[in-house]
């Protein structure tokens, strides 16, 4: 999945997750400040994220995100992971 493919999916989960219309999210978009996400409202979009694209991002990881483009590249890295293997 492609970079614009991946801005799109986030945008429409965004507009579902809060009841919005947004037509484009720009990678420079704050997501705090200039969305107005507060913190639940961050937590129910990471979950629909990590839902939609059966990911996990620990709270590590999305303690650095502040942008859009942040956010496209952390979930860009996590469905490039190569999966761990179990040992049998």
């Amino acid at each position: 999945m492609d970079r614009s493919e991946l801005s799109r999916v986030l945008r429409d989960l965004y507009n579902e997750d809060t009841d919005s219309s947004l037509d484009i999210l720009g990678d420079q978009v704050n997501l705090m400040t200039d969305l107005g996400l507060d913190s639940v409202d961050m937590v129910s979009l990471v979950m629909q994220v990590e839902r939609h694209f059966r990911i996990r991002m620990s709270h590590e990881e999305l303690s650095g995100i502040a942008t859009v483009g942040q956010l496209l590249d952390l979930i860009s890295c996590k469905l490039h992971e190569e999966p761990i293997a179990l040992a049998a």
